[in-house]
């Protein structure tokens, strides 16, 4: 139970700090503000409390709310697995010296910018729930806004799911086709999605789990990619 609040924790203030970039960049209205609307829609998603995201937009909307920085980092952990590190930092100094730190302990290292991520794809990713959706109807509907694939999936608790992915710069067409149709995502993020993933035996894929968990237990970490399959 305490491990569950805590992954709970994590994703809430996740949430709030792409809650402050998006009001930052944009405004506190979600109507005019799409990284917003985005981002408020993903904490429904994971059930934030309505009362969080207010303060969250709050917060954000003060002058003396924390400036936050988006920053990629490049890797590898064990077994020449490539890692995406994104965070979300007030002190980039600071995060950086625990990234390193964390990919040192686990038996990985901090590359250089350009080291991995020709691996991998930006792609946007949206999960719909299934209910009422004419899946082939959709899918042409969508080729012509930036469609790359669409398949079917389930979500943390087995639940039937769409998903639907676009080539990054597509995501806004893709999200507003979406809206045009009264389709109210689960949820709408990026993922950097590797190319070109390798396998490993058990207990060498644990050791890089392993590293990948300790990266997103750090406060500054927003998400992690790997090449493991």
């Amino acid at each position: 139970m305490f491990a569950r609040w805590d992954r709970m924790a994590k994703q809430f203030a996740r949430i709030a700090k792409d809650i402050n970039m998006a009001v930052k960049a944009g405004g506190s209205d979600p109507n005019s503000n799409p990284a917003l609307r985005r981002a408020v829609q993903n904490s429904r998603a994971l059930n934030m409390p309505k009362d969080k995201v207010d303060a969250a937009i709050k917060r954000a909307s003060g002058k003396d709310a924390a400036a936050y920085e988006q920053i990629i980092y490049e890797g590898y952990a064990p077994h020449g697995v490539a890692l995406i590190v994104e965070v979300a930092t007030d002190n980039p100094t600071r995060t950086v010296a625990q990234v390193r730190a964390i990919l040192s302990k686990g038996g990985g290292n901090l590359g250089s910018t350009g080291s991995v991520a020709f691996q991998f794809r930006k792609m946007g990713v949206f999960r719909l729930k299934p209910d009422g959706i004419d899946h082939d109807d959709l899918e042409l509907y969508l080729i012509d806004f930036g469609l790359d694939e669409m398949g079917d999936s389930t979500g943390d608790k087995g639940e039937p799911q769409i998903v639907a992915r676009c080539e990054f710069n597509e995501f806004g067409h893709m999200q507003e086709a979406l809206e045009k149709r009264g389709i109210h995502p689960i949820s709408a993020t990026h993922e950097y999605i590797c190319t070109t993933p390798i396998e490993l035996p058990e207990a060498q894929a644990t050791e890089v789990l392993t590293l990948v968990d300790a990266l997103e237990q750090n406060d500054d970490v927003q998400n992690v990619y790997h090449s493991l399959v």
